[in-house]
């Protein structure tokens, strides 16, 4: 009787009464192996959204140094009924209705600003890493005031994943700031070039009951002199960024959660005083 506790049979071993086959000669060597070159890094993929932010914010550098070049791109939108633009085309009415002009002229800054700021932030990957960095301060905060070094060591990877999650985000975020810079400028120029270029009459509005100049200096700041109009149009666009910012985010998060199907995930149950579930 075999013993039950024995190794079972490799399957590479010959059963009794068979001979074991003739290993298999090994194969000579030829040459030594050469070393294995390192992989070299995929090369960078041209992206054309990274290129049109590089690009706008140079130009939003260049047009706040040069006024030249800055009252030129100004120009090209059309400035006077006498120019082709296509920016007064739109919204410059003859130059007859200047408050107007601004009111439309905030609104489409703002409205393309807000376009770009939100394809450029990923709000749900923002969030996690805002309500992780206040979770990981308290967290931090007792280590260090527990004096244990090796509390403090077992955070630092924590940390250093933290700090690249978080300027992923701020780089996601300066994106969306390269467009709103470049036209911030461009627009703000374009507009003080467009009351420049009106006449007095034209220029001239009833405000609250007190007749001004959009172009009137409306208090200096140094050797800066604010006109009125740069106060009135700030009115406008300040209201419109908060808006449209408010509504493409609330946008892009009910897209989100139809996309990855939130909306499907039943509510937990409700709990009745005693703390059981009803």
């Amino acid at each position: 009787m075999s013993d039950p506790e024995a190794p079972l049979p490799s399957a590479d071993e010959p059963e009794e009464g068979e001979e074991a086959p003739e290993e298999a000669a090994a194969p000579a060597p030829t040459e030594a192996a050469a070393p294995a070159a390192p992989p070299r890094p995929p090369m960078p993929t041209f992206k054309f959204s990274t290129f049109l932010y590089v690009f706008c914010g140079l130009l939003g550098v260049w047009m706040l140094f040069d006024t030249s070049f800055r009252n030129s791109i100004a120009d090209a939108l059309g400035t006077s009924p006498t120019s082709n633009g296509p920016l007064y085309y739109l919204i410059g009415f003859g130059s007859n209705y200047l408050l107007a002009t601004m009111l439309l002229a905030g609104a489409i800054e703002m409205l393309i600003t807000a376009l770009a700021y939100n394809f450029t932030t990923d709000w749900i990957k923002a969030a996690k890493v805002q309500k992780w960095s206040a979770a990981f301060r308290k967290v931090q905060m007792e280590a260090i005031r527990s004096g244990k070094k090796d509390r403090i060591a077992a955070l630092r990877p924590y940390q250093e994943r933290l700090t690249r999650l978080s300027s992923e985000v701020t780089i996601a975020q300066f994106k969306g700031m390269a467009i709103t810079y470049f036209l911030l400028i461009l627009i703000y120029t374009w507009v003080g070039v467009v009351i420049g270029a009106a006449n007095s009459v034209q220029r001239t509005i009833n405000l609250g009951g007190t007749i001004i100049d959009l172009s009137g200096t409306l208090f200096t700041l140094g050797s800066a002199h604010i006109p009125y109009w740069f106060f009135i149009f700030s009115l406008y666009t300040v209201p419109f960024s908060l808006v449209f910012r408010r509504l493409l985010k609330h946008v892009w998060l009910r897209r989100y959660v139809s996309e990855h199907h939130l909306g499907d995930i039943p509510p937990p149950p409700a709990l009745t005083p005693a703390g059981r579930s009803a």
